[in-house]
């Protein structure tokens, strides 16, 4: 087991569980819906990855070490870049600066990491023993 991915994973899963809980009940008070569904949207991604984190440590001693951990990097990498560009973007609209809308920008190289972290763990599968 690789002990920081899965301890990664699980601090991203109870972030995720608080900022949905928050979006559920107190965004919704002070932005119009599709902001809070962009909201959702990331706090969605990053419970997914999460579990993905969880998924990867769990790998590690039974797959390809290196593209395990090439995998759990990229789902990290893709939390941040792409959950949280949707939190700024978030963020800017409950402030309304028009700033922070560049944020949404990033999010698509986050969406990019996700998907390499998924194909790395492909290939850890099937270049396992």
């Amino acid at each position: 087991m690789h002990k920081r991915f899965v301890v990664t994973g699980a601090v991203l899963g109870a972030i995720a569980v608080a900022l949905g809980a928050f979006g559920a009940h107190g965004l919704k008070k002070v932005v119009p819906a599709e902001t809070v569904q962009t909201f959702q949207t990331g706090v969605q991604y990053q419970m997914y990855h999460a579990l993905a984190l969880l998924l990867t440590g769990l790998l590690y001693e039974k797959c390809s070490q290196r593209f395990v951990k090439t995998a759990g990097i990229l789902f990290i990498l893709g939390a941040i870049l792409f959950s949280g560009s949707l939190y700024i973007l978030t963020i800017g609209k409950v402030a309304e600066t028009a700033a922070m809308d560049k944020a949404g920008l990033i999010t698509p190289l986050g969406g990019l990491a996700f998907i390499g972290g998924w194909l790395f763990l492909f290939l850890a599968a099937i270049r396992s023993k």
